[in-house]
């Protein structure tokens, strides 16, 4: 293996290299492993006469720390394996791993030692703050699993989150799996880019012809709705995605039931009550609040846009004397394109040829290597799990102390998940002899391939997709916890967002456009007037491009918090859809929530906390950034120490208050969002 200078030299490799040269033996294996060291640590700590810190809170710690790694590889490769066999192993042994879990943390004699443990903790004086939190929340993990309810209501609960678990798996396992395609001729996807034609496969049909095979992958999907000039064609698409992975309904209506059970053991009256106390946010009343407060502004600009879509087509659709019959959901997309082209004359697809793959990803690594003050250097020759796979070691920017690493795995593949995500593979932390584990992770995306004809070119919304993900890479390489369990973005889940979306930020300066970009054929920058352009057209359109997260959000909110779990879940969703963004599908039946994988991954009850963190993303930037200017290297020192180095070893808001030097605001996201309200802090 060798390493290669990404910006400058480094002499010698620290940190262990991740293997990915994994069977689907070896994936039992390190379930088997996992459950053997977890049964051995418990027994231990069951067994303690004088439970203290450390023989009992310490080795329960370590264990998460030391297995972590394995488990979230399980994880990982059910996500982007290149063979099925490894994906579907992966998936079964991390539900194995989850059973487990589950009946390690029901352990009536560990609780009992835990609680015992974190007694004698409060009496150590002044104890370290970061040991008292993990304390905390590991004892708090123990009640969440029902140590203080009933034997009856315990052995219920157990049952309840054995089953969410396989619910939940299940789902994105169908998403993952989906093989839904559609057979187009070219003369079907007219308007399309030739080079994103060229890159799909092709069918050879009986009578000669050929037809070119897409699927309901987001970049096909998105770009068929954007650019297909005929009607019928973006129908099909779009009929073909949303009604995809119908047995996912039943899937999010079981689980929806049972979360809302589950809150009720606790004493709680809706789900979302009982997810929201150990937030930023604490209530449902809050989180109303602002989405209630966002939605009156929202609704006269959605009103406005739509009537202006539809004068769009039906002055369109007239010149080729046809007739127009309405404005529906798989013309939203297209019709915005023409309407930003009109109004902003942009046209994306020259935008693209300004950023091809390449060239905008080590630019925009070299923007976040120099606002962190650290040096990034790729490596060739590490073990990947597949062959489109980068890794890259991260360093301090004087080569004198390691970070951590992180891999790129941007290119789309059959089989891969559909989603832009970063997942953490390895946690940071200080281990018991004083040293440090190093942090790993993964950025994915599905970015289209090269062609024979072009490099691989990305979209002003892969760019923005691209610097978001990495905001949350840098979040985990550059956290430094003493515990796993508060590195990097382990933090309230309202606030873990924020450093991804302050990132994005910088896609909308028209110096930063400017540092990204290079013409794949002449090698010139975005010429200033079409990258003022994009920075217009983003302002433009700042608020309304948000509906969609406020109709999530609300909609998140609508199945969680309530009383009554029997709620119609895709009637609900096509209502409110329509309420809120007025999509309309005509005499079509779709039920699109089957393929949204945020309710059953983590956001359940939490989708609010991609505005909800905006807020406060928003006044980091313009506080500091915007004021200080992007280059500052001390304000993104300031930046790395204060927000991203602490993780969840302290409350959030403590971070944003020695960054900002006051409390956080809302009014430099209402500001952005041209509207003026009061704080909703």
């Amino acid at each position: 293996m060798t390493r290669r200078p990404f910006s400058l030299n480094c002499s010698v490799v620290k940190g262990s290299i991740l293997n990915f040269d994994i069977t689907v033996n070896d994936l039992y294996k390190k379930a088997d492993g996992i459950i053997y060291s977890g049964r051995q640590v418990f027994d231990s700590v069951a067994a303690q006469t004088s439970p203290s810190f450390e023989n009992t809170i310490v080795p329960i710690a370590i264990y998460e720390s030391e297995t972590d790694t394995d488990y979230r590889l399980l994880s990982l490769l059910q996500q982007v394996g290149a063979d099925k066999a490894i994906r579907k192993a992966s998936t079964d042994a991390e539900r194995i791993i989850r059973d487990f879990e589950t009946e390690l943390y029901m352990r009536e004699d560990v609780y009992i030692a835990m609680q015992k443990a974190c007694e004698n903790t409060k009496k150590i004086k002044k104890p370290d703050n970061e040991d008292k939190r993990l304390a905390a929340s590991l004892l708090r993990r123990f009640r969440n699993h029902g140590f203080e309810l009933e034997k009856s209501k315990r052995n219920r609960l157990a049952v309840i989150i054995k089953r969410i678990t396989e619910l939940e798996m299940r789902f994105v396992e169908n998403i993952n799996e989906n093989k839904t395609e559609m057979h187009f001729t070219r003369e079907e996807l007219n308007g399309l880019d030739s080079d994103f034609i060229d890159s799909h496969p092709i069918v050879h049909k009986d009578d000669g012809s050929t037809n070119i095979v897409f699927t309901t992958r987001k970049s096909d999907y998105f770009t068929v709705l954007t650019q297909a000039k005929q009607q019928e064609t973006r129908k099909k698409m779009f009929i073909l995605s949303k009604t995809a992975c119908p047995k996912n309904i039943e899937l999010l209506e079981e689980a929806v039931k049972l979360r809302l059970e589950l809150a009720k053991l606790f004493g709680y009256k809706t789900y979302a009550e009982y997810v929201l106390e150990h937030q930023m946010a604490k209530t449902p009343d809050n989180v109303m609040k602002m989405l209630n407060g966002l939605r009156p502004k929202l609704r006269d600009l959605i009103n406005g846009r739509y009537e202006e879509l539809a004068r769009i087509k039906k002055i369109l659709t007239e010149t080729v004397n046809r007739p127009y019959e309405g404005l529906f959901s798989w013309d939203i997309s297209y019709y915005e394109s023409i309407r930003r082209e009109l109004e902003h004359d942009i046209d994306l697809n020259q935008v693209k040829q300004y950023f091809p793959v390449e060239h905008s990803i080590g630019a925009i690594l070299d923007i976040y290597q120099k606002l962190l003050g650290l040096q990034i250097v790729k490596l060739d020759g590490a073990s990947v799990w597949h062959p489109d796979v980068d890794v890259y070691e991260v360093w301090e920017s004087d080569d004198s102390k390691f970070i951590g690493h992180f891999y790129l795995d941007v290119y789309m593949r059959e089989g891969k998940c559909d989603e832009a995500s970063m997942l953490a593979l390895r946690p940071g932390y200080q281990k018991l002899d004083g040293s440090r584990e190093y942090p790993a992770v993964v950025m994915i995306a599905n970015f289209s391939k090269p062609t024979s004809s072009a490099p691989a070119l990305l979209d002003i919304d892969d760019i923005e997709t691209f610097m978001h993900e990495m905001g949350h890479v840098f979040h985990e390489i550059c956290s430094l916890t003493k515990w796993s369990k508060f590195h990097g973005t382990r933090v309230e889940r309202d606030f873990a967002e924020v450093p991804s979306l302050m990132m994005e930020n910088w896609c909308w300066e028209t110096s930063v456009l400017a540092k990204i970009s290079a013409h794949y054929e002449t090698g010139d920058p975005i010429p200033s007037d079409l990258a003022q352009g994009l920075v217009n057209m983003w302002s433009d359109n700042a608020l309304i491009d948000r509906a969609s997260t406020i109709f999530y959000s609300l909609y998140d909110m609508a199945i969680h918090n309530t009383t009554d779990g029997n709620v119609d879940i895709v009637q609900l969703y096509n209502s409110m859809r329509k309420d809120i963004l007025l999509y309309d599908d005509g005499d079509v039946h779709t039920f699109g929530v089957a393929t949204v994988n945020h309710y059953m991954e983590g956001y359940d009850a939490a989708y609010y906390s991609y505005l909800w963190s905006e807020v406060y993303s928003a006044d980091i930037f313009a506080t500091r950034f915007l004021s200080d200017g992007l280059d500052n290297t001390q304000t993104g020192m300031d930046y790395r120490r204060e927000i991203l180095q602490p993780g969840g070893s302290r409350d959030a808001m403590v971070s944003l208050e020695h960054f900002l030097g006051r409390k956080p605001n809302s009014d430099a996201f209402f500001s952005r969002m041209k509207m003026h309200q009061e704080s909703t802090e």
